[in-house]
């Protein structure tokens, strides 16, 4: 990522239902990505035909200061369908797994589809945090091994 696609990076956040039931704005979304770029976050855009289609965010030691760790992912909602999820996490397994034996994300309970969408990819779930963002809303905690320590 670079700070050319912060704006469309946000947009993705802002204008997405999810994220707007964790109260996420243009302007929040905008300063939690700058505020990535300054500390050298790796962060991932994909582009189709020169518009940002998704972002993906690793971080490589941030689950138990052992795993890789993704805190968020997103695909532009008129750029569903045409791989960009897969691509995403493509590039992040493979940065990820780089230094880390496997990977750790959590899910909405509510995300049906992001669930489905991991689990076809290999993670399974592992645990529960009822209540950790949003009061009503369990973090489903999503695990994949990529190799063997």
């Amino acid at each position: 990522m670079t700070a050319a696609d912060v704006e469309a990076c946000a947009r993705i956040m802002a204008e997405n239902p999810l994220w707007q039931r964790y109260g996420v704005t243009l302007a929040s979304a905008r300063k939690r990505l700058n505020a990535g770029l300054d500390a050298n976050a790796s962060i991932f855009v994909a582009e189709i035909g020169g518009e940002v289609a998704g972002f993906v965010w690793c971080v490589v030691r941030g689950a138990f200061d052992r795993s890789g760790y993704i805190p968020l992912i997103g695909v532009h909602p008129g750029m569903t369908g045409r791989g960009v999820g897969d691509a995403l996490m493509d590039a992040a397994e493979s940065f990820l797994g780089q230094s880390s034996p496997d990977i750790f994300l959590t899910v909405s309970d509510f995300n049906t589809g992001a669930q489905r969408f991991y689990q076809r990819r290999g993670f399974i779930q592992v645990g529960e945090l009822p209540d950790y963002v949003l009061e009503g809303v369990t973090e489903l905690i999503y695990w994949k091994r990529l190799r063997r320590k």
